[in-house]
């Protein structure tokens, strides 16, 4: 027998231990790949609702997990703390990438905290809480949307492309709304720092004329009968673009219109009542107050503007007439020129008031009347047209629902009253609604995302 050299056993060594190795890896257990925990993180974490409504506003979910693609990634309401509020059954989310959108149904008015869970790979979940409230129904659902961030909506023009810029009597924001849908402003404008103002305007009218618009203060005394010097002002802003691209500047500001109104009115005899409605401790929202409410411009000028009033009633008595003051000047007005007036009107709305006031370009004027008072919103509101014929009076078109929370306050623009089924956006201030039914005014919710206000189409044609 040959002798094996040195080099051939090594060889087969070598091999022997090769084959070994791979028979010990074959038998070893094949590990997972590396999963993290995923993440879930809200745009908001408080979202409001309505019982009934549609096109509701929504929350952005975004989710992710490392070593996995987020597609693979589910979303799910997991949890309820009041499911006659909102189930989880009630919750949708649709999306398939890192970025899901949740809708929630409300089934009642009320609060609840939603659990919403992702799972991803690995069989790994986190977890995200959603704070939801909803409101109760209202008449004509199917036409409402909601403009939430603020609740005391007061004014209100259309900048085109149906966005609406929205004026508050609670703050100095003016917020851009897309008036076809509900959610939060696209864009806001805090006007403190340009009005030079400690509180509130209290804007309660506005008009655009051109790339203008001209708002008011309600030029009365506060809801405890003290002068607030903030309050008499009326100013302009200017806009360039429209729609979703509208920018907004500040223009000027004017602090006279209240003392010219009451000095007038002492020259002409006291006749309405302006020095006592002013005077320390009257109450703007009585029969004889002291509070503007309404603002537009007559047919074909950029001079002459209509002040409307809320109060006082001619004469300050039960089914007295509205007070319109033509104001020759306003547009020197809103840069602090003293004012000067034309002959007033007296409206017959069947004992209501002015709380708004909007023209369109064919001369056609809708006004919003409503109650003096300061009362709830089971007093009536109704729309009237006018021809802008200063000798002819209004002519009503159209009740308006009154069982809901909030009151009719704006009119976002006039459509031509002659074409059948014309459509008209009224916008309601919710401010001193109880939206959920804990007894807390919506001006006073901690959280904006949970204030809102109400827009409603109503065929008038």
């Amino acid at each position: 027998m040959s002798a094996v050299s040195p080099q051939s056993v090594r060889r087969v060594a070598l091999a022997a231990a090769t084959v070994l190795l791979s028979g010990a890896a074959s038998a070893l257990p094949v590990h997972a790949a590396s999963y993290g925990t995923p993440t879930i993180k809200l745009s908001t974490a408080y979202l409001s609702g309505a019982v009934g409504a549609t096109g509701d506003p929504t929350v952005t979910v975004t989710v992710a997990q490392s070593g996995a693609d987020a597609s693979a990634l589910t979303v799910a309401a997991t949890k309820t703390t009041k499911s006659a509020v909102a189930a989880t059954t009630g919750v949708t989310v649709t999306g398939t990438a890192g970025t899901r959108t949740v809708a929630v149904n409300a089934l009642g008015r009320g609060y609840t905290d939603l659990t919403l869970t992702v799972t991803g790979l690995g069989g790994k979940t986190a977890t995200t809480t959603l704070h939801y409230a909803a409101s109760p129904a209202v008449q004509y659902s199917t036409d409402a949307r909601y403009l939430t961030g603020a609740s005391d909506a007061s004014a209100a023009v259309s900048v085109g492309g149906g966005y609406v810029l929205v004026g508050n009597d609670e703050d100095n924001t003016l917020r851009l709304y897309d008036g076809s849908a509900s959610g939060a402003p696209v864009k806001t404008w805090d006007l403190d720092s340009a009005l030079n103002a400690d509180k509130e305007v209290d804007i309660e009218g506005a008009t655009l004329v051109g790339d203008t618009v001209y708002w008011t203060g309600s030029l009365g005394n506060n809801k405890d009968g003290v002068y607030k010097a903030d309050r008499n002002t009326v100013f302009t802003t200017k806009l360039t673009g429209s729609g979703a691209s509208t920018a907004l500047t500040f223009g000027t500001g004017g602090h006279t219109l209240r003392d010219d109104l009451v000095a007038w009115d002492k020259a002409n005899g006291n006749r309405f009542g302006f020095a006592k409605g002013t005077a320390d401790g009257s109450i703007p929202k009585s029969i004889d107050g002291f509070n503007v409410e309404g603002l537009e411009f007559a047919s074909g000028s950029t001079t002459t503007a209509y002040v409307g009033f809320r109060a006082p009633l001619v004469p300050p008595q039960t089914g007295g007439k509205a007070l319109v003051v033509p104001v020759t000047n306003m547009d020197k007005v809103a840069s602090g020129t003293h004012a000067t007036f034309g002959t007033p009107l007296q409206w017959d709305l069947g004992g209501l008031a002015v709380r708004d006031i909007r023209r369109n370009s064919l001369g056609q004027f809708l006004i919003l009347a409503g109650s003096w008072a300061a009362d709830d919103n089971s007093d009536p509101y109704a729309l009237y047209s006018w021809d802008g014929v200063a000798a002819d009076q209004p002519v009503k078109v159209l009740d308006l629902p009154t069982t809901d929370a909030g009151g009719w306050e704006a009119i976002v623009a006039v459509p031509d009253l002659t074409q059948s089924g014309a459509r008209v956006q009224l916008i309601t201030d919710d401010g001193a609604a109880d939206l959920y039914g804990d007894g807390v005014e919506a001006k006073d919710l901690t959280h904006p995302e949970w204030q809102k206000s109400r827009s409603t189409w109503f065929t008038i044609g």
